[in-house]
């Protein structure tokens, strides 16, 4: 399946790359490599994640990033794996999923 990032998702994972490659001296391309390897496994197995619980939005589901600390936010379509967000764990209020 391809994947596709909503615009609202896509500045989410620039601004946390930007604050990831600046702050994370030894890792400054964690983030990058975590999504490569997240696109991959999703796009053979978009079940993959689990339940988004309090979604508004049907079929929403998440995968953890332990790594780097990281929800994806997504859901399945036909033909895509859809990222919805990109959120870091230790916020408390849920991404604006849309």
């Amino acid at each position: 399946m391809r994947i596709k990032i909503t615009r609202s998702a896509a500045a989410q994972i620039d601004d946390a790359a930007g604050w990831w490659a600046q702050n994370r001296q030894f890792a400054p391309g964690a983030i990058q490599e975590e999504l490569e390897r997240s696109f991959s496994l999703l796009s053979i197995q978009p079940g993959i994640g689990a339940r988004a619980r309090n979604a508004k939005l049907a079929g929403v589901r998440r995968l953890h990033l332990s790594r780097i600390h990281y929800y994806l936010y997504y859901r399945v379509s036909a033909d895509a794996v859809e990222i919805l967000a990109f959120w870091h764990t230790s916020r408390e209020v849920r991404p604006p999923l849309r």
